[in-house]
């Protein structure tokens, strides 16, 4: 089975169409709350797209209304070209598996499997011959007569996948995929799941709370609050290039600064946390004197008992706390001005100093320019 390292990219065909789903201008409300704001996306055919977010953010909702669970009260939804908005969630070309996995437990994980086609009236032949591919693909064969309660949650998410997948869909939806495992299995569950997706081809819409899940398996991913897309990106691009200061806390931990630019051809930022100038490598639209968010990730910056020998990006201060995390060590420096920094300093990087930094040493931090994002709003 492949892994996430060989899993190739999924490149935009030749004359591909790249909003093989649509989402236009979609808003879901309930009562006063607005649970969905005037959302438009467009999801590549046989993308693994991911809806990330806190609880109530919207994500679910959206989900559900691309099923047709929850109609909008305005927008439309389109796949393949055909506007679905108004058809009932049997006549969509959408399966959903659901968090709870749905498992009918009187029944075989082969009969849990072929319950969708039976409804639709698929001849007995077929009907065995798909039901057998599914369960091959899910790697569920051998546990055909089993039931539900006989298997554990992996291996019930399997089959559930399994019969989502039967039915042949255009899109498959998944809501919070990975909840019902337990920690231990989560990791290689994401692996296993998103392979099983990459090779049969379908177009997927994931939604989760879990961001690790999300960079894990997704080709691309929408950040959402409050029911809007703060940022759309590929989990690289989101992570590393956050434009909004929700995105760049909520995807892992990150420094924040406000500076002010000090002039209106330079990459310095004037921060009243830092006794030198703050460089950026991307100091986006800014003018003279305006201020901005600045994000510096924890992992970028060094840690160091001696001066940091540069002009810019560097401060010193005292190490309040640290925890060790096994891979990293995670320090809280607090600086002169009374900001607290965090750096994670990785199990090698520590091993190769002198002496680990301890409670109450002074340290200096140091980080390059293009550690450095300037968050638009």
């Amino acid at each position: 089975m492949m892994n996430e390292a060989t899993r190739p990219p999924k490149p935009l065909a030749a004359g591909q169409a790249p909003d093989f789903v649509q989402v236009v201008d979609v808003v879901k409300k309930f009562g006063d709350a607005v649970a969905v704001d005037h959302v438009s996306l467009s999801i590549r055919k046989n993308e693994l797209f991911a809806l990330l977010g806190s609880s109530g953010c919207g994500k679910s909702t959206l989900l559900r209304v691309i099923a047709g669970l929850v109609p909008p009260d305005s927008g439309r939804i389109l796949v393949d070209g055909q506007d679905i908005t108004e058809l009932p969630p049997y006549r969509r070309p959408v399966n959903m598996m659901f968090q709870s996995y749905a498992l009918f437990p009187h029944m075989t994980v082969e009969g849990n499997v072929a319950y969708g086609l039976k409804r639709e009236g698929v001849g007995k032949a077929e009907l065995r011959e798909r039901v057998a591919a599914a369960l091959e693909l899910v790697q569920m064969s051998r546990y055909a007569l089993r039931k539900p309660h006989q298997l554990s949650g992996g291996q019930q998410q399997r089959v559930a996948l399994a019969r989502s997948l039967v039915k042949r869909p255009k899109v498959l939806l998944l809501d919070e995929p990975m909840s019902a495992l337990d920690t231990k299995i989560r990791r290689q569950t994401q692996f296993e799941l998103g392979n099983i997706l990459y090779s049969v081809g379908v177009t997927c819409i994931m939604v989760t709370h879990d961001q690790e899940e999300a960079m894990t398996m997704a080709d691309r991913l929408a950040v959402m609050n409050d029911g809007r897309i703060m940022q759309i990106g590929t989990p690289d691009q989101v992570y590393e290039a956050p434009t909004c200061r929700f995105a760049a806390e909520f995807i892992g931990s990150t420094n924040l600064f406000k500076g002010a630019l000090a002039g209106d051809e330079s990459r310095l930022f004037d921060c009243a946390d830092l006794h030198v100038p703050l460089q950026v490598h991307n100091p986006m639209n800014a003018r003279k004197g305006h201020e901005a968010q600045i994000s510096v990730r924890p992992e970028r910056i060094a840690i160091s008992h001696r001066p940091a020998q540069q002009e810019c990006n560097w401060a010193v201060g005292t190490v309040e706390q640290y925890a060790y995390m096994g891979s990293y060590t995670l320090y809280y420096v607090r600086l002169g001005s009374g900001r607290l920094m965090a750096v994670d300093v990785s199990r090698m990087a520590v091993r190769a100093m002198e002496r680990a930094p301890d409670y109450g040493d002074t340290v200096y931090l140091s980080w390059e320019s293009d550690c450095t994002v300037v968050l638009e709003k």
